[in-house]
This record gives C-alpha cells, sequence and structure tokens, in this order.
C-alpha cells in the first residue's frame, strides 16, 4: 500500500483553495452586514453565503482525496 502522491498533491491543493475561500466568506459576509442600506446588500450577502459553503464542501472533498491517497479508494 503505497501512498499517490499525485492524489495527495491535489487533496493539498484543493486544501489551500479551501483556506482561501475559508477567510474571504466572512470578510465578504461582514462587508454586506456593514452595509445594509447600499443596494448591493443582498446580491454581497448571496456571494459571501456561496462562499462559505463552498469553503466546507471542498474543505470535505480536500481531505477526502487526502484520505484516499494515503489509504487507497475502497473497492
Amino acid at each position: 500500500m503505497r501512498t499517490d502522491k499525485a492524489l495527495l498533491v491535489k487533496g493539498v491543493k484543493y486544501l489551500f483553495v479551501t483556506a482561501l475561500t475559508m477567510f474571504l466568506a466572512p470578510v465578504v459576509i461582514y462587508q454586506a452586514f456593514k452595509n445594509e442600506g447600499h443596494p448591493w446588500y443582498i446580491p454581497v450577502l448571496i456571494i459571501g453565503l456561496l462562499l462559505a459553503a463552498t469553503a466546507i464542501v471542498l474543505g470535505f472533498y480536500a481531505v477526502k482525496l487526502m484520505v484516499d491517497s494515503l489509504f487507497g479508494k475502497k473497492k
């Protein structure tokens, strides 16, 4: 049982993108709540919530890729 290095690198890349979205989503949501009277309030809030959901999904996917690379896929 060997580590699939290509799959591990792909998982680490996804983990990096996850970290970026984890920091970007709260900033966007904060900016939306800071400007509640602005006409762009709802679109910016929706973008922030989508970024937050993306961070969660990408986090699970990145961990799944890394576990698959270390322990192999189930057959």
